[in-house]
């Protein structure tokens, strides 16, 4: 397996994948429990419907055989889960490939958008806020403190570069 993804010769075919799919959407609800905690090795969610488990359940078939998300993709639903509305809007925003540049102190500071995170000085973080406290020293709206964002959430968002 490399970056996640099966490897060729071990990768079910499109017909082997819709075939389980097909035999998954005819599950019953005791059924469709049943193969969840076979696949997932935990009681399913009380509150999910049958149809909402075995979506889940064919998701996770195509994840194995095809990959899952990208981590621009996590981070943005991540982002979305913990009600982060600036970095939503941050993600959406800028591309893999987009850099921003803020000068501090006399000193340019470039970080670079991945599909893996933020890089700057060669190394990957989670967050430009991470960035900003390793530039500053101290904790920074990292959005704010690169310019993607007013400072009073009223005034225009300049476009990163």
């Amino acid at each position: 397996m490399r970056n996640g993804r099966a490897s060729p010769l071990s990768r079910p075919n499109d017909g082997q994948i819709a075939q389980e799919i097909d035999r998954i959407s005819g599950l019953d609800l005791g059924g469709v429990r049943a193969l969840w905690r076979a696949t997932f090795k935990k009681e399913p969610p009380g509150a999910l419907s049958r149809d909402l488990l075995a979506r889940q359940l064919a998701w996770r078939i195509q994840e194995k055989a095809f990959g899952g998300h990208d981590g621009a993709t996590l981070q943005l639903l991540n982002a979305y889960g913990r009600h982060d509305a600036d970095k939503v809007v941050l993600f959406q925003r800028l591309k893999p490939g987009t850099s921003v540049v803020r000068e501090y102190q006399g000193v340019r500071h470039i970080v670079t958008i991945t599909e893996d995170g933020f890089v700057w000085q060669g190394k990957t973080y989670d967050s430009v806020s991470a960035i900003a406290r390793e530039i500053t020293g101290s904790r920074w709206n990292g959005p704010r403190f690169f310019g993607l964002r007013p400072a009073d959430k009223t005034g225009p968002v300049r476009k990163a570069s």
